[in-house]
Formats: structure tokens, C-alpha cells, sequence
């Protein structure tokens, strides 16, 4: 994938609480998740973007409450799909929540 190079003052990395040797990947990630939140893209494509796994994209969504702006998984009623989906995200919660 093409890049390109931007300038970010220091002190919107500190204040982002962002490692220098993270932030090329960090915003990435953080456009990538407004995009979703805007529904510009869909959460498949966010995670593509960000050369992550879905899996590993909406446990970070999760992180930053991006699963509960939309719905994010439309699920046809009279399915228990959406279920799996809430335990999931939770899961994914609690688990980042503990580390």
C-alpha cells in the first residue's frame, strides 16, 4: 500500500498518550476507525486499511466505543447472530479492559 508522509506536532502525541515509533501506525488506525464511524467504510474495510485482522480491528473499535455508534452487524430478526456478536465485543472489552 502507498503512504504518505505527514507532520504531527509533539505535542498531539503526548497528549494522545502515542509512542513517535507508533504514530504512523497509530493514526492509521485512528482514521481508519472515524472512516467506520462515519460509515465511509464498512468494518471489513477499516480493518483492510489498517493491515489488521477483522478480529483485532473490533477489539481497537471496542476500546474506543466505536461497536455502540452504529450497528454495526445488521442482523435479520429472528436470528441469535446479533447475541454472539454483543458477547463477543464484551468479551474483547473486558479483555483489553484487564491489560
Amino acid at each position: 500500500m502507498n503512504g504518505v508522509q505527514i507532520t504531527v506536532p509533539a505535542e498531539l502525541l503526548e497528549a494522545a498518550v502515542v509512542n513517535p515509533a507508533d504514530a504512523s501506525r497509530e493514526s492509521a488506525r485512528l482514521l481508519a476507525l472515524e472512516l467506520f464511524r462515519e460509515n465511509k467504510v464498512s468494518l471489513g474495510r477499516a480493518a483492510e486499511l489498517c493491515d489488521m485482522p477483522i478480529e483485532a480491528f473490533m477489539v481497537f473499535a471496542g476500546k474506543h466505543e466505536a461497536a455502540h455508534d452504529r450497528n454495526v452487524f445488521p442482523v435479520p430478526r429472528g436470528t441469535h447472530s446479533g447475541l454472539a456478536v454483543i458477547v463477543f465485543l464484551r468479551a474483547a472489552r473486558a479483555l483489553t479492559d484487564a491489560t
